[in-house]
């Protein structure tokens, strides 16, 4: 109801919300030039290719910008545990986390999905076009579970984040480094980065289940950890896994709320 609410507000200056949305597209996708801009100088980056980098790219943009529309809005959570005004929520009967997430519904954050959905589509055009992947079934299916999984990963990192700011109250920054920052690590090829960053975001925080592990398998690369490619398989145990650790931590972090006092 507080979404539709925030929907509603922001289609009354249709317009205006337009112009946003362009916006956002436009400065998300400049990112996405620097890859473009990348390959017009060399062959190959860490041994992937262009196809193979706008793979990884849009599966992380995709997915990141579904848990980023639905629950990016957490990110405003210290604002309210510093001013009090997290009480108004706790009285209502309604979730608080489903509360603060579609506080501000940002309906322009579209562009950044839109986007990412968009490379995804033209990297699978053409990896399907030069014919290198082999297309079992189960190599089709493991992009959307990429996605949709990937999208759960960073929902829940979403929420260890919000979960911290009940104690920092202002660690918003911290948890954006996490979540925009791991967004920006998956774009590119793991071979790129040092082997203890890899070993960090596969065991510590799973952020190589979004897609660098499935997609390492799908496109028949080797894992530069020498990790077997049975772990294609796991995205969804580790999405569950990782919301309940996120859903302890977020109901820590409410218990711990003692408001500001007066």
């Amino acid at each position: 109801m507080v979404a539709a609410m925030w929907i509603r507000s922001t289609m009354t200056y249709r317009f205006g919300f337009v112009v946003t949305l362009v916006s956002s597209f436009v400065i998300t996708f400049l990112d996405f030039v620097v890859v473009l801009l990348m390959f017009g100088q060399v062959d190959g980056l860490g041994g992937f290719d262009f196809a193979e980098v706008a793979f990884l790219y849009g599966t992380t943009g995709t997915a990141f910008g579904i848990a980023d529309l639905t629950l990016g809005q957490l990110n405003r959570l210290g604002r309210r545990v510093r001013d009090g005004t997290l009480d108004t929520l706790l009285v209502r009967p309604a979730p608080v986390l489903a509360q603060v997430a579609a506080d501000r519904f940002a309906l322009r954050r579209l562009g950044r999905l839109t986007q990412g959905l968009m490379v995804l589509v033209w990297s699978l055009v053409l990896l399907v076009g030069d014919g290198r992947v082999d297309w079992s079934p189960g190599k089709v299916l493991a992009v959307p579970m990429m996605v949709l999984c990937g999208a759960v990963i960073f929902g829940a990192v979403f929420v260890l984040g919000a979960s911290l700011q009940f104690l920092a109250q202002d660690g918003a920054e911290f948890a954006n480094s996490v979540t925009f920052g791991g967004n920006t690590l998956l774009q590119y090829p793991p071979t790129v980065f040092a082997q203890d960053l890899v070993r960090g975001v596969t065991f510590v925080v799973p952020l190589a289940f979004v897609n660098w592990i499935p997609a390492l398998w799908v496109l028949g690369r080797d894992n530069p950890l020498g990790l077997p490619d049975a772990l294609a398989l796991l995205p969804p145990l580790v999405a569950v896994a990782f919301c309940a650790v996120a859903a302890l931590a977020w109901r820590a972090g409410l218990r711990s709320y003692r408001s500001t006092g007066s």
